[in-house]
């Protein structure tokens, strides 16, 4: 398995001026020790002051996500894993997940939890999961990696896809992931942005999707993805040094500097 490569080599110098839209996961990558920063938010503006849309691309719920989505300076954001978009001041999100009853997935969705809980009675449903459509999540706290595992083949078995990140585990749809949704956003609101043509940015086993080369060949890693490299079939092409914010205003630097803004 390829070793990610640092901001630095050439490679990664090279690709900067093809870069058009920077997609990028949140939690443990926008945020430092859960919290946004007033560094994060100028680096936002650098980039769109360079020419650069940034759509954000998070398991965070539909309910918080709307509002992340029209107060930020971002094109839009992604929400539940790929489940929804919520384009920059727009009333309505666009359905990546073609659910045709939610009334009645959002049902099945808490049966099968039931049922997991009868393994893990310690299991609690995240205090976000009210605020969800396409996915169900619980606490990642207190599992251990044979856990996930576990979790994952089941929910697999049963017709559900499982991911987890810093934060949370998500039963979702099978074909329902980070990557898979954001080639819809760019198809319906960037028709003229191509893959390569984007930076996918992470730091957890959900943003695994958006590491695949086959999908996404230019993708960084914070820092702190170190911690789950033997966990993911694919990894970041490149890695900043510093963690969480720190690595992805690390990175902006790179792409602004690169551009000639006036960071």
């Amino acid at each position: 398995m390829p070793k990610s490569q640092a901001l630095e080599t050439n490679s990664f110098v090279n690709l900067l001026p093809h870069v058009q839209l920077i997609a990028t996961d949140m939690d443990g990558t926008l945020t430092q020790q859960g919290q946004f920063t007033p560094r994060l938010l100028q680096s936002l503006q650098d980039l769109a002051a360079a020419g650069l849309s940034v759509v954000i691309v998070t398991g965070r719920s539909a309910g918080w996500v709307n509002g992340l989505a029209h107060y930020l300076p971002v094109a839009g954001a992604i929400a539940e894993n790929g489940g929804l978009f919520y384009p920059k001041d727009q009333p309505e999100p666009l359905m990546l997940s073609k659910i045709p009853d939610l009334a009645r997935h959002r049902r099945q969705l808490a049966d099968f939890f039931q049922q997991l809980q009868r393994k893990f009675p310690h299991l609690q449903e995240s205090t976000d999961n009210r605020f969800r459509l396409t996915d169900w999540t619980f606490d990642v706290q207190g599992l251990s990696q044979a856990d996930l595992q576990w979790l994952n083949q089941t929910c697999q078995s049963r017709g559900w896809g499982f991911t987890y990140s810093t934060v949370q585990c998500h039963i979702k749809p099978l074909m329902q992931d980070k990557a898979i949704g954001l080639q819809q956003v760019l198809q319906k609101y960037f028709p003229q942005v191509s893959p390569a043509q984007v930076l996918t940015v992470g730091d957890s086993p959900n943003d695994e999707s958006l590491f695949d080369a086959a999908t996404f060949p230019h993708s960084v890693g914070v820092a702190n993805v170190a911690h789950y490299v033997d966990q993911l079939t694919h990894q970041p092409a490149y890695m900043t040094d510093a963690p969480e914010v720190a690595g992805f205003c690390q990175l902006v630097e790179r792409v602004v500097k690169q551009r000639g803004g006036n960071r």
